[in-house]
């Protein structure tokens, strides 16, 4: 199983940066815009989420850990057999903090297209967050 971890240190409080991520329905406006092009409501407790190269899978939350800052969800498409993917939120003093993103997928070919996805989102994401 390939897995894949991306660490970013982001010049926003950690407070801010858990709103956006939390935010579970909003990815494509909060969190990742550009990223993530287009999301829609499956359900309380999933998504239908439009990548910008076109891709678009089910992104099912599985738990949100509101006082540990972390989420984890799973994601449905079918190319994958596993993905599932936690988020967490680490204060780094007042106004910076650590977004550390893993994933874990299978089968193992889709690691590299997995981690240049998560590279790409990760760009967005401190793309987003960082701003006024």
């Amino acid at each position: 199983m390939a897995s894949i971890r991306k660490e970013l240190h982001l010049s926003a409080p950690a407070g801010k940066v858990w709103d956006a991520l939390a935010d579970f329905q909003s990815v494509h406006t909060r969190l990742a815009p550009g990223f993530v092009t287009h999301s829609t409501p499956d359900g309380d407790q999933a998504r239908i989420v439009t990548f910008a190269n076109g891709s678009v899978v089910k992104e099912t939350l599985v738990t949100m850990d509101e006082a540990g800052r972390r989420l984890v969800y799973v994601v449905s498409s079918e190319r994958i057999m596993h993905h599932n993917a936690s988020a967490e939120i680490v204060p780094d003093g007042e106004s910076r903090c650590r977004f550390i993103w893993t994933t874990d997928v299978l089968p193992d070919a889709l690691g590299p297209y997995i981690d240049q996805q998560m590279s790409q989102g990760a760009e967005a994401i401190k793309l987003a967050l960082e701003r006024g």
